[in-house]
């Protein structure tokens, strides 16, 4: 098999396993208990947070675990406007949010709630002048993803960053896919807010984090007994936690230059193929991802082919795979219905080989030409 969808999942690296079993077998503690072994957990919590917080230049006390990207931008968004209700009823995001944004943000809106929707150029960018244009005396916060999960774009967060903080308006990024691939500080990109998961890292599913800059005003969404300083109620899930740390040490920049060299191998012999595009920009992208549009074919096709040939790989965002609409990100860059149906996404991992790239680069030119040749849209093409 070939996995060539990792910004869906990644596999666990062997060493994260290895990290999170004591504390699936012996040191299975609630970190909230007073005795030896829930001390135990409490301190794999404390160091976890701390390895996490280290990562992106921010204070321990400022990290909040949670089950996962999703639940940390829910609690992004609405925590925020919860609990700042006298600033405003505003928030801005973009066109090309992730799912879990799009749709708490149209929840939010059916609650009274403003929300902006920012257009994106071509290749996905925000224009920093449209941020700042669209800010209202009402605004809130402003939700950016920041490396593409469809399209690979990587925003420019310390000059929106700056915009935010000239008009006092709260800056969250989603950075699930961008996390240990780009760098993040915290400080110097003016961040308030930002999500964080593992299992994009060759981490456990299940688990991500919510950094949230000291001072924050921010109602929780889960209640309970009073973990995670009240911001998040629930036992903590320690296993998931500590192999998330772990994720993260492993994490280096040879890993992502091994990624990037791999991408620009699969899209330089992806674009040879005739009638075919590369969706997002050639620069400023994540290291790992390559998505491209097909004239004349199904993107759910081309895939269908290429995993009876054992190779793994997405139309698009795996939240949303099920559905028959096309890609909302595809279609915010310019694309037309049938060019977003015809795209297909590939996301590499530091596990993926030159070998494999080069086995889907001699697959895929036959398997297009012989969609293509028994595609109604060629058929009519070649009539007329």
């Amino acid at each position: 098999m070939i996995y060539l969808d990792n910004a869906a999942t990644t596999k666990p690296d062997p060493k994260v396993i290895e990290a999170m079993l004591p504390y699936l077998k012996e040191k299975f503690g609630n970190a909230s208990s007073a005795h030896g072994l829930g001390q135990e957990a409490k301190m794999a919590l404390d160091d976890a947070r701390r390895v996490i917080a280290k990562s992106i230049n921010a204070k321990d006390d400022e990290i909040v675990f949670t089950s996962g990207g999703t639940e940390s931008n829910n609690l992004a968004l609405k925590g925020v406007l919860f609990a700042n209700k006298e600033k405003g009823n505003h928030i801005i995001t973009t066109k090309i949010e992730h799912a879990c944004i799009m749709n708490a943000s149209k929840w939010l809106e059916t609650k009274g709630y403003k929300i902006t929707y920012l257009n994106v150029d071509r290749e996905g960018f925000v224009n920093p002048k449209e941020l700042e244009k669209a800010i209202t005396k009402q605004t809130v916060l402003f939700s950016v993803i920041h490396g593409n999960n469809e399209i690979g774009t990587i925003q420019n967060l310390e000059e929106l960053g700056k915009i935010c903080r000239k008009h006092k308006v709260l800056f969250h990024t989603d950075a699930c896919q961008s996390y240990t691939k780009v760098p993040i500080n915290v400080a110097n990109q003016h961040l308030d807010l930002v999500t964080l998961n593992a299992h994009k890292i060759h981490g456990p599913k299940g688990v991500g984090a919510l950094y949230i800059r000291s001072g924050i005003k921010i109602t929780p969404v889960a209640h309970g007994g009073g973990q995670e300083k009240y911001r998040r109620g629930g036992t903590e899930n320690i296993p998931g936690i500590v192999g998330f740390a772990e994720s993260v040490k492993i994490a280096n920049f040879a890993n992502t230059k091994k990624m990037e060299k791999l991408r620009d191998r699969l899209i330089e012999g992806v674009l040879k193929i005739p009638n075919t595009r590369l969706n997002g920009p050639m620069k400023n992208r994540l290291c790992n991802n390559a998505n491209f549009s097909f004239a004349g074919v199904e993107g759910e096709a081309i895939g269908s082919y290429l995993d009876s040939s054992g190779i793994c790989v997405s139309t698009g965002s795996a939240c949303s795979s099920a559905s028959l609409e096309p890609s909302h990100v595809l279609l915010a860059l310019g694309l037309k219905p049938e060019e977003a149906h015809g795209s297909l996404r590939f996301s590499i991992s530091k596990y993926t080989t030159e070998e494999e790239i080069d086995r889907v680069l001699s697959l895929l030119p036959k398997i297009l030409q012989k969609l293509r040749r028994i595609s109604p849209i060629e058929k009519l093409i070649r009539r007329l």
